[in-house]
């Protein structure tokens, strides 16, 4: 059907068809005359050799008539009453012309023969014209029962109706057929949507789609929040119908919603909902400035590029060790802004002496310090290699802002440093303490801090290793049933940074209102079904026991820290604890030193450094 489909869609294709057809058409209506005109008799042999003695020219007068009438360029798959009445003019003015040169050639035929062979050139023309139209609906309704997707729709409102209104319009270009629509209005129950039913609520989507053979979930409802798509997620998880979703849009009245329709994401469903942040104060504070990202490669450091080049700084340093990771984000954002003043620049945080040397050139003026190791497990290992990047890095990098009097230094920190049992969350703990105890020395730089959980689909977190195990057949491996995270997105974590370097007075620790901590466990089990498979039935979760350095759960705040506002309700600031500054920066040395010594008792130096970390026992290889 789709072969012959195609070669009726080719515009030559279709002349030769359509005039072979009006041949035909000529022919059979004039022997239908005859016959008719001799009430299907026998014909006399003059009137026959009258008729099909000149029916070339008859051919070359219709195919001139119908040409001069448009009738081989129309779009007769919208054919109306207008082709109508061309057709018919057109057959009059052949059947005029053919009446008149016979009369002149003196060829006997009854004048009867030329009103029957009218009639029916007429109608056997049209028929032509319009099954071309009917011959197509056919196919097309022949395609459709193999190529519909029965779709249900979630969410009657405006995003729900206009959805529906522009799939039905363009049939040529959507293969969803939308069955049913699921609504929480009761009020809807029961009702239509131009003739499709509203069945009920998101518990009636597991048996609407049993009823309706649904194949396709589309969830229209932009304005929901993260929670109540979790929950509509996980109804229809419950079957196994492909599910996407109409993310949030700024304009109703765009010309295709369908095209902004996507496949659902796991960060659709899971963390919380985006952070709102004043847009207007971030790009102020970045515009024409020359801005520099440490770790500018990875999860973090990336999207702190993205969205720092859409504030147009005057220059963005993108600086990281690792010249993959550097490469590919440089070209992305080449791509996306031609007329940015971009370089990456390969080097280490460890490193003083290149660092000086970057400063030196480019005289910044905010630099956003991303680069760190931050895998748990691994720093437990290795120890000695926490020591030296997190805090001999974020040493170098606040010193040498000081040093070129660069306005400000953003620190990412995270909430494993508050009461840290691992090394990891120490190092960043130690690095939270380097900016405070700067900020108060500097004259030139103002220092501070982002504390935030854990950042959905980033390098090294838990999903991305989840979801590998899921492709690998599982099991999915969970160290603790009770384990709680606090999650956000990638996006949200850098509008944070961003929305406090603008709030930074110097000093401060901001700490994002991350709304309650998520299990684990109910990540794994969301993401299996997210995947398509039943959790413990096609892919089992395996108990692992904690590992190294893990809590049960995690904390943001010290109780010490107390909290104070800001202008965003959802970004506090944590209290700066007092320390001695000087003790704590030569107790610093000193630990870098040991790092670099690769001494074994490196984590119980730590401790001395931090009384609220707690050192894990179980396990001192470095």
């Amino acid at each position: 059907m789709k072969a012959v489909n195609k070669f009726l869609k080719k515009k030559t294709s279709r002349i030769l068809i359509l005039i072979l057809l009006d041949i035909c058409m000529m022919i059979l209506s004039a022997i239908f005359a005859l016959w008719l005109r001799f009430d299907f008799n026998f014909m006399p042999i003059q009137y026959i050799k009258g008729v099909f003695e000149y029916i070339i020219i008859d051919i070359i007068l219709m195919i001139c008539v119908f040409k001069i009438f448009r009738l081989y360029t129309s779009i007769w798959q919208y054919a109306s009453i207008n082709e109508l009445m061309r057709v018919g003019m057109s057959c009059v003015i052949v059947e005029v012309l053919s009446f008149l040169y016979r009369g002149f050639l003196n060829v006997n035929l009854f004048r009867s023969y030329y009103i029957i062979h009218l009639l029916v050139f007429v109608i056997l023309i049209a028929e032509v014209r319009f099954s071309y139209r009917i011959l197509r609906t056919i196919i097309i309704k022949i395609e459709d029962k193999y190529n519909d997707i029965n779709t249900m729709i979630v969410g009657a409102g405006e995003a729900g109706r206009l959805l529906i209104n522009e799939i039905r319009v363009n049939r040529n270009s959507f293969n969803n057929k939308i069955v049913c629509v699921i609504d929480d209005n009761k009020e809807v129950k029961n009702t239509y949507i131009k003739g499709i039913p509203i069945v009920g609520n998101r518990k009636k989507i597991e048996s609407a789609c049993k009823k309706y053979e649904i194949e396709e979930i589309i969830i229209a409802i932009p304005s929901a929040t993260k929670e109540e798509i979790s929950s509509i997620v996980e109804e229809c998880q419950k079957t196994k119908c492909k599910i996407k979703i109409l993310p949030k849009i700024s304009n109703m009245m765009d010309r295709s919603l369908m095209k902004k329709v996507k496949e659902l994401s796991y960060e659709d469903f899971l963390g919380r909902d985006q952070i709102v942040i004043n847009v207007s104060e971030v790009e102020d504070s970045i515009k024409d400035k020359t801005v520099m990202v440490t770790g500018g490669g990875g999860s973090i450091g990336s999207e702190l590029c993205r969205q720092i080049a859409k504030c147009s700084p005057k220059k963005l340093i993108i600086f990281d060790i690792y010249e993959n990771n550097a490469y590919e984000i440089q070209q992305e954002l080449l791509r996306n802004y031609p007329e940015l003043d971009l370089e990456a620049i390969i080097g280490s945080v460890r490193d003083y002496d290149r660092m000086e040397k970057v400063f030196k050139e480019y005289k910044f003026d905010e630099v956003f310090h991303a680069a760190a190791h931050k895998h748990v497990p691994l720093m437990e290992v290795s120890p000695n290699e926490a020591i030296k990047n997190n805090c001999l890095g974020t040493l170098n990098v606040a010193k040498l802002c000081d040093k070129y009097k660069v306005k400000k230094m953003v620190l990412i920190s995270t909430d494993k440093a508050v009461r840290p049992t691992n090394v990891m969350g120490a190092s960043k703990r130690i690095c939270e303490m380097i900016i405070q105890s700067l900020n108060k020395k500097s004259k030139n730089t103002d220092y501070v801090a982002v504390r935030f959980g854990n950042v959905l689909g980033s390098n090294g977190s838990v999903i991305p290793l989840f979801l590998k195990q899921i492709d690998n057949g599982g099991p999915v491996t969970v160290t603790h049933k009770e384990m709680t995270r606090f999650f956000m997105t990638i996006p949200e974590a850098v509008s944070l940074v961003l929305q406090a370097s603008v709030y930074a007075l110097g000093g401060e620790i901001f700490i994002l209102d991350m709304g309650k901590p998520v299990k684990i466990y109910d990540l794994a089990e969301k993401l299996i079904r997210f995947k398509g498979y039943e959790p413990n039935v096609d892919i089992p979760i395996k108990i692992t026991g904690l590992r190294p350095g893990e809590k049960l759960y995690e904390e943001i705040l010290m109780d010490e820290e107390g909290l104070k506002e800001t202008p965003n309700k959802l970004i506090h600031i944590g209290r700066p604890i007092d320390m001695d500054e000087e003790k704590f920066l030569k107790d610093l040395d000193k630990l870098i030193e040991a790092a670099y010594k690769n001494n074994d008792d490196i984590k119980d130096k730590v401790a001395k450094i931090v009384p609220t970390y707690t050192v894990d026992k179980r396990n001192l290889k470095k």
